[in-house]
Formats: structure tokens, sequence, C-alpha cells
């Protein structure tokens, strides 16, 4: 009993619909909408994999395809939507005998169950990673690296946000919420044009690689306190101090942790025989560092996030990665599908004259992108020759993490229709851009090795920085 009055209190509309309406139907209605993200993530996924761009872009139009936008598969209640847009709906009604007075409670259990699991998915991504991230391999990139990520992240940040409070009017938070979502830098984007090229070990590789970690590092930081800002729908400066305390304390608080926990979590995954013996424990201690992040005003995928970290410096990091794997690959796709079913591009169309703003934005949105990570290249110090502009141009691409971004920033309720889809344009664009602006502006080379055998060098003392294995992972997210 107390298990449902739980979840009543965390799920109040999802037990209220689901109370009103056939639970067989909401069942029926769930599964149909997964077969529509899974069929929408691996069509877009394939298709874009097959002209050279990352399978989450595939996924994110292919949300846009099924969503609001287009065909109005996957449609979600809030912006004028309603189970009457849902074809999904009106295929149980046709089909399975669903009534039209029991619709509305059946499409908002569906939406309800759909956004949960969307949520779920971001909080696996980001654990993987986490899993991913080697603090230790970082560090060892040098200074370079780190000015790069804070110069990428600071002078995007600044001219988004301030423009589109002085240019647009946008308000305070959903301003620093579109800055912050142009902070981020894709990792898996960059890192495989570098490998095609065979450019992962020259100096040039080693920063863009490195700043692109700590890019994401800084931005969930940073995710963290906007998205916590925007649930109260003003800026304190008090609690942004806080918040930024808090979360940088609580990065720093898991590593120390790792050191302790390591063994501990090894010991325990090494007793346990039954199935999901590792997997499991590692799921619980996500969950649990997730559910602390909560509870301090931070996002849970910085917990996640943090969990990640520290279970990435035990010896059954590869063992867990590789379990890991399988159910990313089943949760996260309906996060990116979700984030594209919502978007409403139909915001953007330059023949509906209030929409031109929206569009002026995306421009806005899309030039300071662009311009605030290639300026990165310039700040590299102390390094003759080195290609500045393919350092800043290896910045540009914003992918999965632009996405997430995104998405928590429509879940929030913190961006306008307009702006958000001006994100996710600036998503897709500067994700377009970079793999030909990345073979442009590095000159062709010879000296192509392959993935198996491509270890990362720190140019300075030519010890490994990452081997083959964390890369291709990388690439995976």
């Amino acid at each position: 009993m107390q298990l449902v009055n739980a979840i009543d209190l965390s799920f109040p509309l999802l037990a209220t619909a689901t109370a009103a309406a056939d639970s067989s139907m909401v069942v029926a209605a769930v599964l149909l909408s997964l077969v529509v993200v899974y069929l929408a993530s691996k069509v877009g996924g394939e298709l874009s994999n097959r002209v050279g761009l990352p399978p989450v872009l595939g996924e994110l139009v292919g949300g846009v395809i099924v969503g609001i936008s287009v065909l109005h598969l996957l449609v979600f209640p809030g912006g004028g939507a309603d189970s009457s847009s849902s074809l999904i709906m009106a295929f149980l009604q046709t089909t399975a005998g669903l009534s039209p007075e029991a619709t509305p409670a059946v499409f908002a259990a569906q939406s309800e169950v759909v956004s949960v699991l969307a949520e779920l998915g971001v909080i696996i991504l980001l654990f993987e990673i986490g899993l991913e991230s080697n603090l230790k391999d970082l560090m060892a990139v040098g200074i370079q690296a780190t000015v790069v990520a804070f110069v990428g992240v600071t002078v995007p940040f600044a001219l988004g946000t301030v423009g589109l409070m002085t240019l647009f009017g946008v308000g305070a938070v959903p301003a620093i919420f579109a800055g912050a979502a142009l902070t981020a830098t894709s990792i898996g984007i960059t890192s495989k044009v570098l490998s095609e090229l065979g450019k992962l070990n020259s100096k040039e590789g080693q920063i863009i690689l490195g700043a692109a970690v700590i890019d994401d590092v800084l931005g969930i930081i940073v995710l963290a306190v906007v998205a916590s800002l925007a649930k109260d729908g003003a800026v304190d400066v008090g609690k942004v101090i806080y918040l930024i305390i808090s979360a940088s304390g609580f990065l720093l608080g898991a590593i120390v942790l790792g050191n302790v926990f390591n063994k501990t979590f090894v010991a325990i995954a090494d007793i346990l025989k039954t199935r999901g013996g590792l997997v499991i424990p590692a799921f619980i201690f996500a969950f649990v560092m997730a559910y602390f992040a909560a509870v301090i005003q931070l996002e849970a995928i910085l917990g996640a996030f943090a969990a990640g970290l520290v279970l990435e410096e035990t010896d059954k990091r590869k063992e867990l990665q590789r379990q890991v794997c399988p159910i990313a690959d089943m949760l996260v796709p309906i996060f990116f599908v979700t984030v594209g079913a919502k978007t409403d591009l139909g915001v953007l169309n330059p023949a509906i004259p209030t929409n031109r703003e929206g569009l002026i934005m995306a421009t806005f949105l899309i030039t300071v992108a662009i311009f605030g990570k290639v300026i990165t290249g310039l700040s590299v110090f102390g390094q003759s020759p080195i290609n500045r502009l393919a350092i800043g141009v290896g910045m540009i691409p914003r992918g999965e993490v632009g996405l997430v971004f995104a998405g928590v920033g429509a879940a929030s309720g913190a961006l306008s229709k307009p702006l958000g889809a001006a994100i996710i344009m600036m998503v897709i664009l500067t994700t377009f851009l970079a793999p030909p602006l990345l073979r442009f502006v590095f000159p062709e080379s010879d000296d192509i090795a392959t993935d198996a055998e491509q270890i990362l060098l720190d140019g300075s003392t030519g010890q490994p920085l990452a081997n083959s294995g964390n890369v291709n992972n990388s690439l995976d997210s």
C-alpha cells in the first residue's frame, strides 16, 4: 500500500489517468508507442549512419517525423496537442474498441509512461557517459584542453544568454537555458571524424578530444544548475552560487568516493552468482546517486554521471560497459525520439509572420554556436605549429549532449516552443556541418591508422592517453 501511495505522489497524472482508463488499453497504447519509437530510431539511425552522420541525429530526425511536426503518431499533451491529435489513439478506437469517452484518460496515461521511460533513458545515457569518461586520462591531456574547454563553455554561454535577453527580450531563465545548450560538444561525432582522418594521435586531436570530454563534465554541471533555476522560474544569485558549489562538490565527492568504493563494489559483484550480479548492483548505485543529486536540488542525471565516473575506476569497467550497452540500446532511443517528437518545427515556418522571430532566433543561436567554438582555437598557446582552426571546428558539433539540454529544457517548461525549436535546429545544423568542415580544415593524411591500433598519446609526455576501446565506446554514445 505504501508503494502505491508513493507512486501516486510521484506521478499523480499517471495514477489518476490509469485509474480512470482501462489498463489494458493503456498497455496497448504504450506498446504501440514503443513500436513507433523503435522504428523511428532504427530507420533514422541507419539512414544517418549510411551518410556518415551519427545515428543519434537520425533518431532525433525520426522523432520529428513521427511527432507533432509531421505524422502525429507520437504526440504528447501540451502546446495545443490532445488525444484527438494522436493517430495511435485513432488506431485504438478503430481496431481495439477504445471509446471516445475513455480516449483522453488513456492518452494521458500513455504519454506519462512514455515520458517516464524517456527520463529513465537519459539517466542511463549519462551513467554510460560517466563509465566512458576517465578523469586520469583527461588530466594527462594537460592544461591546453582545459583552457579550450573553459573558453568553449564561457564564450557561447555568455554570447547566447546576453544576446537573447538584449536582442529578443527573452526572459532570464529561458535565455540562460538556451545559452547553456550552446556550451556542449559531442565527443562521439568529433572522435569518429578524427579517427577516419588519422588525426586522433595528433596534437590537435588530443586537445579536441580532451576538451570535448571536459566540456561534457562542465556542461553537466551547468545543466544541473540551470534546470534547478527553471523549477523556480527566477534567477536567485545566492541559489546559483549554492548550486554551482553543490554540483562541483558532488562530482568531487564522487571522485573521492570512487577511491574508497571501488574494491567494495568489485567484492560484492564477485559474491553474487545469479543473473545481473554485476549490472544490478551498478544500477542500484547509479539510482541512489541520482536520488541524492535530486535531494540536494540538482538534476538526477548529474548523480548518474557521477556514479559512472566512480565505477569507471573499477576492474569491472569493461564488463559493466558491455552489460549496460543493451539496456541503453532499449531506453536511450526513447529519450532522443521523444525530444524530436515534442519539437514543433512548424513554429519556424517563415511563411507565418508570427514565426519569423523564432527563425531569427534560430539563426542567431546557430551563428553563436559556430563562432563560440571556432574561437576556442585561438586560446591554444605554446603549441607551434598547430592547426588552431581545426581545434575550433572540432568543438562545433553539439550532438547528443545538446539534445539532453533541449530535452530537459522542454520537460521543465522553461523554453517556449519557438526557442525550443530553435535549439533543436542549432543542434541539427552544427552536427551536420562539423564532419565536412573537419575534413576541409585538416589536410589529407596518408598515415590513417585503424581503430584497433589507435592510441592517443599525450603530446608532451608520449604516455598513452586512451586506448581504442575507450575511443570506440565514446563513438557509440
